[in-house]
């Protein structure tokens, strides 16, 4: 007689899919559970789509799901994921909530319920290969051309300066990339760390979406050249999201990178990796009247509404988040949510710069939290994609998105 199935919807990437696997089987063998593990694994859109716009979460499709912080208002507003604050308060994971900080805890937070328990975190940040900076030969090249000290970038125009010098690709290595694929989430990324880091805002003093201004306009000016400039840019950007890049990075095909934390520690325990040992991070790089400030998006559990397995699924994402398992998740790849796991020895003798991340927690901005967000993310996508791939003017394609962009707030 077959077993029955637990089903977790999984965003496909190898430290998730193989974490998840080992975590399940150890719960297993703590619990005696006699159900079989069914993870199937989904690029960014296919998973959206199964989960909420055809449903999966609300009508029994899947018992658990990972869910990032840009869906999850629209999935509370949907009635799609299960309340967890009774479950918490019956059973609470160790530590909770003062096991990790609080930019990890308050998205999934509505109206006094909590819907959702961290998975992966790592915010953005500029991701660079300190063995190059550090060669003295490498020094004395970049003085002679520029007249100043090789530097790791502090601005966006320094970030194109040093991957024009560090662009050479009969060696297989490229300036920089940015991840440039149209998936409703690297570019929109990628448009609000243009504007966050000049100074500049995604609402207006009414609160409302905008995005026509001249701050904008610098960013996707700024963007459109940076794609196009072939003497620093890997030449698959455009179809890089930010897991191709990481891997383009740990291959050692890029100088730096600005991506997210996970794909910095990534590089460190791929066993394929060409760049162990010579990694770091630091900030995002700054515009001419902005600072370097980070985005803060996370993965989380989520019980589907429709599961007929709440509460082994509880008792799943319960045992999931402890400290044993964060930690594994990092291991594999990943990047653990815990404070512990931050500050752990071996997580810290194997990825050196992991104590960092608490201090790149304290200066991060978030994506609104909107139940038609996805919609606005699509604007803001087709955006960066009209930037890229044309000539128009910049200043017409924000004042046609921004009408697009009013129309849905009408509507919500």
């Amino acid at each position: 007689m077959s077993k029955p199935k637990f089903k977790i919807a999984v965003r496909k990437f190898d430290a998730f899919e193989t974490s998840i696997i080992k975590i399940w089987e150890a719960f297993c063998a703590e619990t005696g559970c006699d159900f079989e593990l069914e993870a199937t694994a989904f690029d960014l859109h296919p998973l959206y789509d199964t989960i909420l716009k055809n449903k999966g979460l609300a009508n029994g499709t899947w018992d658990v799901s990972l869910i990032n912080t840009d869906w999850i208002t629209e999935a509370f507003a949907t009635n799609a994921v299960e309340d967890l604050t009774p479950y918490i308060a019956a059973h609470s994971p160790a530590d909770f909530p003062e096991g990790w900080s609080e930019s990890l805890l308050y998205k999934q937070r509505f109206e006094g319920k909590t819907v959702g328990l961290p998975f992966h975190d790592g915010p953005e940040c500029l991701i660079y290969r300190k063995d190059l900076f550090d060669t003295m030969e490498e020094q004395i090249a970049f003085y002679g051309l520029h007249g100043k000290k090789l530097e790791v970038p502090k601005t966006w125009d320094d970030l194109m300066e040093v991957a024009e010098f560090f662009n050479r690709p009969d060696q297989g290595l490229y300036g920089t990339t940015f991840a440039a694929y149209p998936d409703g989430h690297n570019t929109v990324f990628d448009f609000c760390l243009q504007l966050w880091t000049r100074g500049g805002d995604l609402f207006d003093s009414n609160k409302k979406i905008k995005i026509n201004t001249q701050i904008a306009i610098e960013g996707m000016e700024f963007y459109r050249s940076a794609l196009k400039n072939t003497k620093a840019i890997h030449p698959d950007s455009r179809e890089f999201d930010s897991v191709k890049s990481g891997m383009a990075f740990a291959n050692g095909n890029l100088a730096m990178m600005v991506n997210w934390f996970g794909f910095a520690s990534f590089g460190e325990v791929y066993p394929d990796s060409k760049v162990k040992g010579k990694i770091d991070v630091t900030n995002v790089p700054a515009g001419p009247n902005g600072e370097g400030v980070s985005l803060n998006a996370y993965w989380m559990y989520v019980i589907g509404k429709g599961s007929t397995n709440k509460d082994l699924a509880y008792n799943f994402i319960q045992f999931a988040v402890n400290a044993k398992n964060d930690k594994l998740l990092t291991l594999e790849g990943g990047i653990g949510c815990r404070k512990s796991t931050w500050h752990d020895k071996e997580v810290n003798e194997l990825v050196p710069y992991y104590y960092k991340l608490e201090e790149l927690h304290k200066n991060t901005r978030s994506l609104p939290r909107k139940s038609n967000w996805s919609e606005i993310a699509d604007v803001i996508d087709q955006i960066v994609v009209e930037v890229i791939n044309s000539d128009k003017s910049i200043a017409f394609i924000l004042e046609e998105a921004q009408g697009k962009i009013d129309l849905i707030e009408k509507n919500d």
